[in-house]
């Protein structure tokens, strides 16, 4: 489980895999200047509620990952977290794209040993 920690006080966590899509979304988005909210639902063990951070270039953000290997890519998810980052509501989490083998899209194979 990885962590996102915004302006240094701000934390929540987030699966590697998951934040690794975030990040490419977040980093995407400040390349361009392109200014916007970042919203997650709080787990209950911290109180639960909803969290909004408005994220700029001059954000200071941690994405820290528990694990040490790069997670594959899902373009599909990519665009769909960038649609929601381009929306009125701003950048939530959606879940990640499946293919027809009820998998998600961009999972390693190792990681399903079952197909």
């Amino acid at each position: 489980m990885g962590k996102f920690i915004y302006e240094g006080s701000v934390k929540t966590e987030i699966e590697d895999r998951a934040l690794t899509h975030l990040q490419l979304v977040i980093t995407a988005k400040l390349r361009r200047a392109e200014p916007f909210s970042f919203s997650w639902r709080e787990d209950a063990s911290v109180g639960g509620g909803r969290t909004t951070v408005w994220i700029h270039p001059a954000s200071s953000l941690v994405f820290k990952y528990f694990g040490s290997r790069q997670p594959s890519i899902n373009r599909g998810w990519i665009e769909a977290l960038a649609f929601t980052a381009n929306a009125p509501g701003g950048l939530h989490m959606v879940p990640e794209p499946q293919d027809a083998t009820g998998v998600p899209a961009g999972a390693d194979p190792a990681d399903h040993p079952h197909l």
